[in-house]
C-alpha cells in the first residue's frame, strides 16, 4: 500500500439472466456488499435479460455517465445460446485488460479444473470506464472481487491499480 488518499469510486452493477430477478440476484447483492464494504458507491443497479442489444444500451448508458467509474457484470460469460454478454460487450471496449480473463481462468481452474476453460471472464476500459465480465455464480463473483478486482479497484494498492485511472473521468 502506498500513502495515496483511498478514492471512492462510483460503481454500476449489471446482472445478466433471462432467470434472475432482483429478488433472487445473490452475485449482484454480493458485488454490491462488497464495494460498499470497499469504501465505493453503487449508484447504478439492474438485472437484464441476455439480449445483445439491450445489454449494449445500459452499459453504453453507464459508459458515457461522467459519474461511473467502474461497471461490474455478472453472468452470460460461459458458452451456449443465452451466453451473450461478451459479444454485446467487447465491441465497446477501447482497450482490453487481457490479464483478467486468464487470471480469472487461472484461479478458477484450482477449485473447478477444467470447467475454467468455460469461462469467457473478461475485463476492459472504455472512456475511463473500467469493465469486469464476470460469470453468474455467487462463488465466481466471490472469486473474482477477492483475487483480482478488490485490490485494482483500490488506489492505495501498489505498483499499480485502476482505481487512479478511472477516477479522472469527466
Amino acid at each position: 500500500m502506498n500513502g495515496n488518499p483511498m478514492i471512492k469510486l462510483n460503481c454500476a452493477v449489471l446482472t445478466i439472466s433471462n432467470s434472475r430477478t432482483a429478488a433472487n440476484d445473490t452475485s449482484g447483492d454480493y458485488l454490491v456488499d462488497q464495494l460498499q464494504r470497499a469504501g465505493h458507491l453503487c449508484l447504478e443497479r439492474t438485472v437484464s435479460p441476455a439480449n445483445i442489444y439491450a445489454l449494449r444500451k445500459i452499459i453504453s448508458s453507464w459508459i458515457a455517465d461522467p459519474r461511473i467509474h467502474v461497471i461490474i457484470t455478472n453472468g452470460g460469460t460461459g458458452y451456449g445460446p443465452e451466453k451473450n454478454t461478451i459479444a454485446a460487450l467487447q465491441p465497446l471496449f477501447d482497450q482490453t485488460i487481457t490479464g483478467f480473463g486468464e487470471h480469472f481462468r487461472q484461479l478458477s481452474f484450482e477449485d473447478i479444473g477444467s470447467s475454467a476453460m468455460q469461462s469467457d471472464a473478461c475485463a476492459g476500459l472504455a472512456n475511463q470506464t473500467v469493465i469486469f465480465c464476470l460469470p453468474g455464480s455467487t462463488n465466481a463473483c466471490r472469486l473474482a472481487w477477492t483475487r483480482l478486482i478488490r485490490d485494482q479497484l483500490n488506489s492505495q494498492h501498489t505498483p499499480c491499480n485502476f482505481a487512479d485511472h478511472c477516477a479522472t473521468k469527466s
